[in-house]
């Protein structure tokens, strides 16, 4: 009995009533869940918190007799949990949320309170070159550009939000890469101190 067919039988088994099938299920797919999210997200309490989420969205779904997936069970828990790791993302976004189109700060992720007069100037003059240099990328190799580095997006993400391929929105990042270090060239810029 291979374990796609055993997942469909403890899957209608819970749905009778038999709570230990659930407890098995989980058991048995906990680990790779448990990695899927943790490789997203790589905080154990936030992994342990969507790992949570993902089960009582589960039960809520089978309780619900909304499960349909014919015996794909562990592809089913896993699209929820990639779900939930989204929302997550969308709620408390690791990297600066930025209001208008333009403004956002690529050093505000850093915040290191030790740097020195100096330092601080140096450091403050490589931001406003680097937003100077992204405002002059094409609208839209600038706007995967943000979504990639600032809102941390999968490139899935950015073709849904976008509306093109994966293909095109790989693309356009690769192109927006290419063009910034063509200006940090030709404007002579220094990066690091």
């Amino acid at each position: 009995m291979d374990q796609q067919l055993q997942d469909s039988c403890l899957v209608a088994n819970y749905l009778r009533g038999d709570e230990k099938a659930l407890e098995v299920l989980i058991n048995r797919h906990s680990q790779r869940i448990y990695s899927f999210i943790f490789s997203k997200v790589y905080n154990r309490d936030i992994t342990e918190d969507i790992f949570q989420d993902t089960f009582i969205k589960v039960i809520k779904t089978l309780k619900k007799g909304k499960y349909n997936e014919e015996g794909k069970f562990l592809p089913w828990v896993m699209r929820i949990a990639h779900n939930l790791v989204i929302d997550h993302f969308r709620r408390n976004a690791r990297m600066p949320k930025f209001e208008g189109s333009d403004d956002f700060n690529i050093f505000s992720v850093l915040g290191d309170s030790s740097l020195n007069a100096e330092k601080q100037i140096i450091k403050d003059q490589v931001e406003l070159d680097v937003r100077r240099l992204i405002a002059e990328l094409p609208e839209d190799q600038r706007e995967v550009l943000k979504m990639r580095l600032y809102k941390d997006m999968s490139f899935k993400e950015i073709a849904e939000v976008t509306g093109v391929s994966i293909n095109t929105a790989l693309g356009r990042m690769r192109y927006a890469v290419i063009n910034l270090r063509k200006l940090i060239e030709k404007n002579n810029i220094i990066l690091t101190n």
